[in-house]
C-alpha cells in the first residue's frame, strides 16, 4: 500500500512538472480573454459572433474572468472561439507534491514533538535539542509513510 501511494505521488509530480513554468506567468490585469482578444485586434462583437453572444455579454465575461468569477466551461468555450485550447492545473508552491508532503510532515512532527517535550519539561523530564531534532525527523518520516489525514488539518 505504501509503495502504491509513493508511486501515485511520483506520477502526479510527473504530470504537474509540465505546469512548473506556468506558475511563473503573471495573469494580465484585465485577464487573458481581453488581452488575447485585443492583441489579435478582435472586437467584442467579433468574439460575440463566434460565441453567439452580444458585445455586452463578452464585456461581462472579460470582467468575470478578471475578477476570478468565471466558470471553467466558459473559459473553454472562449478559448475555442479564439482558436486556442484552455488549460488549467495546479502548481505546488514547494516544487513537487513530494516536497509539499515533506514540509507538512515536518511541521506536524515538530508541533507534536515540541508539545510533548513541553509537557515532559513540566515534569522535569525534557530531552535535549539533538534528541528533539532526531525525534522530529523520525516522526516526520513515519507521518509521511502513513500519509496521515491529520497532515492536512
Amino acid at each position: 500500500m505504501r509503495n502504491k501511494k509513493k508511486l501515485l505521488i511520483e506520477q502526479l509530480d510527473q504530470k504537474l512538472i509540465n505546469f512548473k513554468d506556468a506558475g511563473m506567468v503573471l495573469v494580465p490585469q484585465k485577464g487573458w480573454i481581453n488581452t488575447i482578444r485585443t492583441t489579435l485586434n478582435m472586437t467584442r462583437d467579433q468574439l460575440g459572433t463566434k460565441l453567439d453572444l452580444t458585445k455586452g455579454a463578452i464585456q461581462k465575461i472579460e470582467e468575470r474572468e478578471a475578477t476570478g468569477q468565471i466558470t471553467i466551461n466558459k473559459l473553454k468555450d472562449v478559448g475555442k472561439a479564439l482558436g486556442m485550447q484552455f488549460v488549467y492545473g495546479f502548481v505546488p508552491k514547494d516544487g513537487t507534491i513530494d516536497n509539499l508532503i515533506n514540509t507538512k510532515s515536518q511541521t506536524l512532527a515538530r508541533k507534536i514533538v515540541l508539545r510533548t517535550n513541553q509537557n515532559m519539561k513540566l515534569e522535569d523530564q525534557g530531552i535535549g535539542d539533538e534528541k528533539i531534532n532526531e525525534t522530529i525527523k523520525d516522526l516526520a518520516n513515519e507521518i509521511k509513510r502513513e500519509m496521515r489525514k491529520s497532515l492536512w488539518d
